[in-house]
């Protein structure tokens, strides 16, 4: 571990300590007036939305989805990249997670809508909560038709909804491809529940899910 990493750790550990846990601003995001369509098997999103921990922690907790898995995408087709180099902010990937859900029973639209309720300010260029760069922006990636529609109707919806003071700055990227993080970044919110960073910035995110959607929300989390 970095130098710098470790000072980090304590800074957020002594954080963590001296300040109350609270979740950061959470908006009741309106139902989708447009979503993809059903299927009969199961479907993959691809969402970017800052650190791709508590992203992965809270979407492995919604009803009908099956697998989580933390990763990167965004950047050109073909590259190869690691964490160090998409930390580095100039390789045009974010941090991402890629869901694998069942629409019968939670649809891409839902999955839109907690998104941008409880895991990602849309409304921020670029960075999430404390984390600032490119490769921490809010992005989705469509990976059919469908999705695409969703998706481009559900920022126009949201923009005109009045419940954020800023403009939208969430956007609808092309899908290049996605590529997995590394083992010891999967499951970081199960595997380290007293992490400083999970404490202050991610368990908030989860407890405000099973909050606002409790029909939606599961105790375990998927694989």
């Amino acid at each position: 571990m970095r130098r710098s990493d470790r000072l980090a750790l304590m800074f957020l550990a002594a954080l963590a300590v001296a300040t109350p846990l609270r979740a950061e601003r959470t908006v009741l995001a309106p139902v989708p007036t447009v979503d993809a369509s059903p299927t009969r098997k199961l479907e993959t999103a691809v969402f970017a939305g800052g650190c791709y921990w508590g992203v992965e922690g809270v979407f492995s907790h919604v009803k009908g989805v099956q697998l989580v898995v933390s990763g990167f995408a965004g950047g050109p087709r073909g590259r190869r990249v690691d964490y160090d180099m998409v930390s580095g902010g100039d390789t045009g990937f974010a941090e991402a997670v890629r869901v694998t859900y069942d629409p019968a029973q939670v649809s891409y639209g839902t999955l839109l809508r907690i998104f941008f309720s409880v895991i990602a300010d849309p409304t921020t260029l670029n960075y999430q909560g404390p984390d600032h760069g490119t490769q921490y922006r809010s992005a989705l990636f469509p990976l059919n038709g469908e999705q695409g529609k969703a998706a481009t109707a559900y920022l126009a919806q949201i923009g005109k909804a009045g419940l954020w003071r800023d403009p939208i700055a969430t956007k609808v990227e092309r899908f290049t491809g996605f590529q997995n993080a590394g083992q010891d970044h999967q499951d970081f919110m199960r595997k380290n529940p007293r992490h400083p960073y999970i404490l202050r910035w991610d368990a908030p995110k989860l407890a405000a899910f099973k909050a606002m959607f409790p029909i939606l929300y599961r105790e375990t989390p998927s694989a």
